[in-house]
């Protein structure tokens, strides 16, 4: 019982953080400069103002701002994000396309981040004060500093055009007509660089942040017992040290698990890479207003999704806590 009020309550908080998330959005939008008739009258080549107003007329942008808010909101209530004013396509049909790319990179970035953060963070706490220790903390220091478009095309510059090992923009061949195995090995060399890139900077917060986690543990009364008893060290990093040092490990990992989704714009672009990214990049040139509302929206829900399944694992990591 307590897990199914637990779930409706957070359900219900999620849902009030997406409307406003999306209402503040909408004037946000609509408050930078630029004008979405205009920037495809410009396209047509005929900016003229009554042509202008025309297609201001057409997708209802003459309308009072509060109007064309209430008119959204009961969309989105349907679950109708609206149509692209530049492509003429539904938008959720859009971004479901980009979907499967972007969970690809970001999913492949995230479990490589996380596990070699972790396994990083773990190996330089148990040795506090070497030469080992002070190379990770360097190197995450290094990759946490360092600009992510900068990795991004230094990786493009070195791996794809000085060494040509891996292919540096796109997620196929372009001409190929791979099938089966062959495409499946196709889009892992095209994702090799974006998910490597994108999940560098990622490590290194989680292996600072483990490493400072498992040295607080390791100074607790209950680990000071354990080695008094004889447990093996091995066995008190392990299992002792580590587990408890994963909480807030997983609290940060789950808030950027969601933010990861929405926050990749630069390692798609630089990249090329069909994703959400790539298409949020597209819909603020084209000032598409309801492409980019449709993409917020859908990063901030990937963002509620992934605290809520944060909070579950709590529970299998540390069997002390109850959702409820």
């Amino acid at each position: 019982m307590n897990r199914t009020r637990f779930a409706a309550r957070r359900l219900a908080q999620g849902l009030v953080a997406l409307l406003l998330i999306v209402v503040v959005n909408f004037f946000l939008i609509r408050a930078a400069p630029g004008d979405p008739a205009a920037v495809m009258a410009g396209e047509a080549g005929a900016g003229d103002a009554k042509f202008v107003a025309q297609l201001r007329q057409q997708f209802g942008l003459d309308r009072p701002m509060i109007e064309q808010l209430g008119l959204y909101l009961g969309h989105v209530a349907l679950l109708d994000l609206g149509q692209s004013y530049r492509q003429q396509r539904p938008v959720a049909s859009l971004i479901a396309e980009r979907i499967p790319a972007t969970l690809l990179l970001t999913g492949s970035a995230f479990v490589l981040s996380l596990a070699l953060g972790i396994a990083l963070g773990a190996w330089s706490s148990s040795r506090v004060g070497t030469w080992g220790d002070s190379v990770v903390t360097t190197v995450a220091l290094v990759f946490y500093a360092t600009p992510l478009f900068w990795v991004a095309l230094m990786a493009v510059l070195v791996f794809s055009i000085k060494l040509d090992w891996l292919p540096g923009f796109g997620m196929a061949t372009v001409g190929e007509s791979f099938s089966g195995l062959g495409a499946a090995v196709d889009v892992a060399k095209h994702l090799v660089l974006p998910a490597v890139t994108l999940a560098l900077f990622y490590m290194a917060i989680y292996a600072r942040m483990t490493r400072t986690a498992m040295l607080e543990v390791s100074r607790m009364d209950f680990i000071k017992t354990a080695r008094a008893k004889g447990v093996p060290r091995r066995r008190i990093w392990r299992v002792h040290i580590l587990r408890n040092a994963l909480l807030p490990i997983i609290t940060l990992a789950g808030i950027q698990a969601g933010q990861m989704v929405g926050g990749a714009i630069l390692t798609e672009t630089v990249f090329a890479w069909p994703g959400i990214g790539r298409l949020m990049f597209e819909a603020l040139l084209q000032r598409d207003y309801n492409l980019l509302l449709g993409v917020f929206l859908f990063t901030a829900a990937m963002v509620v999704l992934f605290n809520f399944l944060t909070d579950v694992v709590y529970t299998i990591v540390d069997p002390r806590i109850e959702l409820g």
